[in-house]
């Protein structure tokens, strides 16, 4: 059973930065692709940052291309979401995602995950 814990989410000032982090548990080499997607009040869940785990290569949406980094420490099973010169519009749930789909593109894209943490509050403020 995957299990993904988040943690990092805070209030924070427009021009500020937070790091996120999930714990991933319970996966082995099934899991191709983990990353971030994020979801504000009234609008549709996004994907924000996605990376390989084999591989490491990283894909962005393009709205945080720039500012945001994803990064794996795969000796804690851990992922990293750095993110730079926050905006009010950045403000959402912040979910952490594993998906064995091998198409990372397509999965921060699509949103084709098969397993979600419960979630971490960011909120900018202006």
């Amino acid at each position: 059973q995957v299990q993904l814990v988040e943690s990092g989410g805070d209030s924070v000032q427009a021009g500020g930065s937070l790091t996120l982090s999930c714990a991933a548990s319970g996966y082995g080499d099934t899991v191709k692709c983990m990353g971030w997607f994020r979801q504000a009040p009234g609008n549709k869940r996004e994907g924000v940052a996605v990376v390989g785990t084999a591989g490491g290569i990283a894909y962005y949406a393009d709205s945080v291309k720039g500012g945001f980094t994803i990064s794996q420490d795969n000796a804690k099973n851990t992922v990293y979401l750095q993110m730079n010169n926050l905006k009010p519009e950045d403000t959402a749930m912040y979910y952490c995602a594993a998906a064995l789909f091998p198409d990372c593109a397509l999965v921060v894209d699509r949103g084709w995950a098969n397993h979600w943490g419960q979630g971490t509050q960011v909120t900018v403020s202006s």
